[in-house]
């Protein structure tokens, strides 16, 4: 593709050379950069693209997208051009170079603070029961059903990556794309080369502000997906959520979903227990009949906004149920864990307050002997929810045991100090770990999370629940900047099948 082709998608400011050179690549990294190749220099909060552009260049770059040039940058050949934003610029002109593959298709576009990933697990299992072949994008990986599949570095790619790997996927048959769309996507401009034809707001609760100045300025990176990259697509909002009903005021056309009758799609009749949730979902598309092993209050408004998607899509009722009831577990995501006794174990991806009080109301509510919760806190991340955690897991547990998640660079210990601070503010009382016996409340600190997990499956009996949180399908744990192979779900299932016929104290049997 020419280079003059490709300025029409972005609307320079100033183009400095000839555009009349030949592009073979667009590359935002100048490691990856080859001869041919138009490097973007992004700005960030760590680093300045514009201080590779001199790299890129020697690099063969023929072309440099930046929103200013200050530097003595020049090489005989070089076309330079000025954007106003350069993260808008190389998402349009990703979407142009590898051939718009979003357009023709349906678009649907999730975002909000938790059930992101849920949703579109859903949405995905609903569209394969009516025909189609979706593409989906989100935390868990990149994927086209069995055919392609890509280890997701972000919850949302980058523009290029985004565009180079729906093409690819449109090649091998996809016919709709489904993706979570993050915070960090939206203030990045990341999907900004797509259209979207729905847009789906879950909800708002505190999490990355470590980027984020604040909820407001959170909650205005969510809204774009809504106020400026939905176009003339529908918006399907939680009516439930208060951050939703804020957004219907900017949105008053908006669908909406919800427990009250008055929403777009409501459950008329439902039933929420340890085997599932079963009822009826009513509302402007008539009804639908829901049979899912899912559980929680929470996994409700999931199921209730996959299944607005589909309506919207035209799909019918009869589809939408049998898509739910083959739905499967989505990874990390109250995924049981199997044993041969009577534990309730399971692992959930929740890392804020809110997910985490959300999941324990859940099992609080289940019919259960005692709920034991192993969770702990990421480094480097915003240490405003540890408090927030450490309250939910105190409130709603018979006992926590408070452990590593991924310290990253942070001193492990000094994050449980912050999380034992949170815990004793809420009222938890803080046990010597070899001193509790079957009836004791409060919480424990291990800092080592296999030790953690092996503790409370050595305590936990027949009737109990066991939650081990706040890493869900993650498969590693990341010290100080060493990534280690770590799976709770491995290391629970090996735990559960170890403490298998062992007696415990107090007499109680073990699974």
């Amino acid at each position: 593709m020419q280079l003059r082709e490709l300025l029409n998608a972005i609307s320079p400011v100033a183009v400095e050379g000839s555009t009349a050179v030949d592009i073979c690549a667009l590359e935002c990294d100048s490691r990856q950069v080859k001869p041919g190749a138009l490097f973007f220099a992004l700005p960030g909060s760590k680093t300045d693209g514009r201080k590779y552009i001199s790299q890129a260049l020697a690099a063969g770059a023929i072309g440099v997208v930046a929103d200013s040039f200050a530097g003595p940058e020049q090489a005989e050949g070089c076309c330079f051009i000025q954007v106003a934003n350069v993260r808008r610029a190389m998402a349009q002109a990703a979407a142009h170079y590898y051939g718009n593959p979003g357009k023709g298709i349906p678009v649907i576009g999730v975002t909000g603070t938790n059930g992101k990933t849920t949703i579109t697990y859903l949405i995905e299992a609903i569209l394969k029961s009516a025909g189609y072949t979706p593409a989906v994008f989100g935390t868990v990986d990149y994927r086209l059903a069995d055919t392609l599949r890509f280890e997701a570095t972000h919850t949302t790619p980058e523009s290029l990556d985004l565009m180079r790997m729906l093409a690819e996927f449109r090649r091998h048959g996809a016919n709709a794309l489904v993706m979570e769309v993050s915070s960090h996507a939206l203030e990045q401009h990341r999907a900004d080369g797509l259209d979207f034809d729905i847009a789906v707001f879950t909800n708002l609760t505190q999490d990355h502000l470590d980027y984020h100045a604040g909820l407001e300025p959170y909650f205005a990176s969510k809204r774009r997906l809504f106020t400026e990259l939905l176009g003339n697509g529908v918006a399907l909002i939680n009516a439930d959520d208060p951050y939703g009903r804020r957004l219907l005021t900017d949105i008053p056309a908006a669908r909406t979903f919800g427990r009250r009758s008055s929403c777009t799609l409501y459950p008329r009749q439902v039933t929420i227990g340890r085997e599932g949730i079963h009822g009826v979902f009513s509302g402007s598309h008539g009804e639908v009949q829901i049979d899912s092993p899912m559980i929680g209050e929470f996994n409700l408004s999931n199921l209730l906004a996959a299944v607005a998607v589909a309506q919207q899509l035209n799909i019918s009722n009869e589809q939408i149920a049998a898509g739910i009831r083959v739905a499967p577990q989505v990874p990390g995501r109250l995924e049981r864990v199997d044993n041969d006794g009577e534990v309730l174990a399971l692992v959930d991806y929740a890392h804020t307050g809110d997910a985490l009080e959300q999941v324990l109301k859940t099992l609080f509510n289940l019919e259960h002997q005692r709920l034991y919760t192993v969770v702990g806190c990421g480094g480097d991340r915003d240490p405003g929810k540890r408090p927030l955690m450490a309250a939910a897991a105190v409130n709603y547990s018979d006992l926590a045991i408070f452990t590593s998640d991924n310290p990253r660079t942070e001193d492990p210990l000094a994050i449980l100090d912050q999380i034992r601070s949170g815990a004793l503010a809420a009222g938890g009382c803080e046990l010597d770990p070899g001193t509790v016996a079957g009836d004791s409340r409060g919480f424990v600190v291990i800092p080592d999370r296999r030790s953690a997990i092996n503790y409370a499956v050595d305590l936990a009996g027949k009737g109990d629940l066991l939650l081990v949180a706040g890493k869900g399908h993650e498969d590693y744990q990341i010290l100080g900047t060493t990534k280690i192979h770590f799976d709770d779900r491995e290391e629970l299932q090996r735990a559960l099948a170890q403490a298998c016929a062992a007696p415990i104290p107090g007499g109680r049997a073990h699974v």
